[in-house]
C-alpha cells in the first residue's frame, strides 16, 4: 500500500484513524496523515470510510466496538455525531460542528480543529488579524467556524453571502458567542466594493473556485488592490481563480492547504500526543494534488 512517500505496515497492533463524511473520495486527509504517521514513527494507519447520511449513530458505536483511536468527521456527519459523544470541547460547542474524535478508552471526545487550524495557518503565512478588518465570504459551516476563530482574535469581520438572510443569522450567532459585534451584507459587486475599501483581509469560505469548476472566482480583478492579502480555503486546486487574480494584482495570497493542514496537524496530535511534522504534511499534500493535476 502507498500513501504519497510513505509506506504502511499493518499489524494486530496497528491503531486505526479514519475520516467518516459522504463523499470522501477526494479528501486529501489519507495521504497526509500516513505520511506523518510514517514520519512519526508510529504503528497507525488512516483510512477513509463513506458513510451515507443519517449514518452518524452507527459511526460512534463502530467507533467504540471496532477501538478506532480517531476519526476527522466532514460533510454530512459534523453536527450530526455530537449528540451520540461522551464529551464535546468548549470550541466545538460554540462553533455547534465536531471535526475530530478521539476514542480515549471507549469514551468519545469530541473537537473541532477548522478554527484553530485556520489561524495555524494565517499564523504560518504571517498574516496577522488583530484590529484588522476583515470581509469573510460565505455562511456555511466553515465560514462560522472561521468567523468566530477571527472575532475572537480581535478582527473586525463582515460576513458576506448571497443569501443575505442567512449572513445575517450567522453574524448574529457569532456576535452573541464572541460577544463582538459582526457585521453583515449581501455578497454583491457593491457591498464587494464599500467592505474592501477598508478590508485588508479577505478570507473565501464559498467553493467557488473548486474543483472541477477551476474557472469561477467570487470577486472580480478589480476589486483586488496590493494591500490586500486574500486567503482561500480552497486547496483543489492550491491556486484558485480568486488566488491567481489576487496575485497578479499584487496581493499577498494564502491557500486552501494551510488550512488544510492546520487542522489535520491538530487532529494528529489529539489521536497520538506527538508533535505534527506540518512540514511533511504539507509537502505531500502539495505533490498529492500536483501529481493528480497532470
Amino acid at each position: 500500500m502507498r500513501w504519497g512517500r510513505a509506506h504502511v505496515r499493518i499489524s494486530g497492533s496497528t491503531r486505526v484513524c479514519g475520516i467518516v463524511g459522504d463523499p470522501v473520495e477526494h479528501s486529501m486527509s489519507p495521504v497526509m496523515q500516513n505520511a506523518a504517521f510514517s514520519h512519526a514513527g508510529l504503528d497507525f494507519v488512516y483510512v477513509p470510510f463513506r458513510l451515507p447520511r443519517g449514518s452518524a449513530r452507527a459511526a460512534a458505536d463502530a467507533m467504540r466496538a471496532m477501538g478506532i483511536r480517531g476519526l476527522n468527521v466532514t460533510v454530512p456527519h459534523k453536527v450530526d455525531i455530537m449528540p451520540y459523544l461522551d464529551r464535546v470541547d468548549s470550541p466545538a460547542l460554540r462553533i455547534g460542528a465536531v471535526n475530530t474524535i478521539v476514542n480515549d478508552g471507549g469514551l468519545l471526545l469530541g473537537y473541532n480543529t477548522d478554527a484553530a487550524g485556520f489561524m495555524r495557518g494565517l499564523s504560518g503565512a504571517g498574516v496577522e488579524v488583530g484590529g484588522v478588518r476583515v470581509a469573510v465570504l460565505g455562511a456555511g459551516g466553515a465560514s462560522r467556524a472561521v468567523t468566530l476563530a477571527l472575532v475572537d482574535a480581535g478582527a473586525r469581520v463582515t460576513v458576506l453571502n448571497r443569501d443575505a438572510e442567512r449572513g445575517a443569522m450567522l453574524a448574529g450567532d457569532v456576535s452573541r458567542k464572541a460577544g463582538r459585534a459582526v457585521e453583515h451584507a449581501g455578497l454583491s459587486a457593491g457591498s464587494l466594493l464599500t467592505v474592501l475599501r477598508e478590508a485588508s483581509l479577505l478570507v473565501n469560505t464559498t467553493t467557488v473556485g473548486m474543483h472541477p469548476d477551476v474557472g469561477g472566482s467570487p470577486v472580480g480583478a478589480e476589486l483586488l488592490r496590493p494591500n490586500l492579502t486574500v486567503c482561500d480555503i480552497v486547496y483543489n486546486p492550491p491556486e484558485t481563480s480568486l488566488l491567481r487574480l489576487a496575485r497578479e494584482r499584487g496581493c499577498r495570497t494564502v491557500d486552501g492547504i494551510e488550512m488544510l493542514v492546520g487542522q489535520g496537524a491538530l487532529a494528529f496530535e489529539l489521536w497520538t500526543g506527538v508533535p505534527a511534522p506540518v512540514e511533511v504534511m504539507r509537502s505531500v499534500v502539495r505533490e498529492e494534488l500536483a501529481r493528480a493535476s497532470h
